[in-house]
């Protein structure tokens, strides 16, 4: 998993990358204009690139960066010479895509949520706790996987919703950034859309039309 944000307002000319969720207990080692963070077991949490103009300079916008299996390389490299492991592997593929709910069972410990088996593509099922009345076994739904970024910037990391693990977010049209769409439940996708494509918000404005 990789994650890379710019914020030039508040951290001029400095590329966030976070390869796992922030931990309460940090440690920061930083050699060469980069700084790596990672936990007390040595685990690299993510990298702050200080001064990212030397190595990427197109990376001049605010927000996720969509970054290359090049730009990796190119962040490995200057890893691997500031002394780091390069340890950093390129994600390319798309975070919310088409799910088909295949079991939706009643959570054993609430009494709204559901716990689901939905698969994201072709060769992966994973399990996400739902919140929404509407869900049901047989959708096809917008799933946001672990690693993606939803608009107003929340992350989604692996979690447990009350005891029960949860490997992504089953989403509403609003959720991805749809205006306008309805504030409650998930939103059900026509059933030829294909497990693991990708979601766009204006294609599914589209339906709603």
């Amino acid at each position: 998993m990789l994650i890379a944000s710019m914020n030039q307002k508040s951290f001029p000319n400095i590329l966030v990358v976070m390869t796992q969720p922030d931990v309460a207990n940090q440690v920061t080692t930083e050699k060469q204009s980069i700084v790596r963070i990672s936990d007390q077991a040595d685990q690299t949490i993510g990298y702050n690139f200080l001064a990212i103009d030397q190595l990427l300079p197109e990376l001049q916008f605010n927000g996720v960066q969509a970054l290359s299996v090049a730009d990796v390389a190119t962040l490995n490299q200057a890893l691997e010479a500031a002394g780091f492991t390069p340890d950093l592997v390129a994600d390319e593929t798309p975070h919310i895509v088409v799910g088909y709910v295949q079991e939706c069972v009643v959570h054993p410990d609430s009494d709204h949520m559901h716990v689901t088996q939905t698969q994201i593509a072709p060769d992966q099922t994973v399990q996400i706790v739902c919140g929404a009345a509407n869900i049901a076994q047989g959708q096809k739904v917008i799933v946001a996987t672990v690693g993606a970024v939803m608009p107003e910037g929340k992350i989604i990391w692996p979690s447990q919703l009350r005891g029960v693990q949860s490997d992504g977010m089953i989403c509403a049209a609003r959720e991805i950034g749809v205006e306008g769409a309805p504030a409650k439940g998930i939103m059900v996708l026509p059933d030829d859309w294909e497990v693991g494509q990708a979601v766009t918000a204006d294609a599914v404005a589209a339906l709603l039309k």
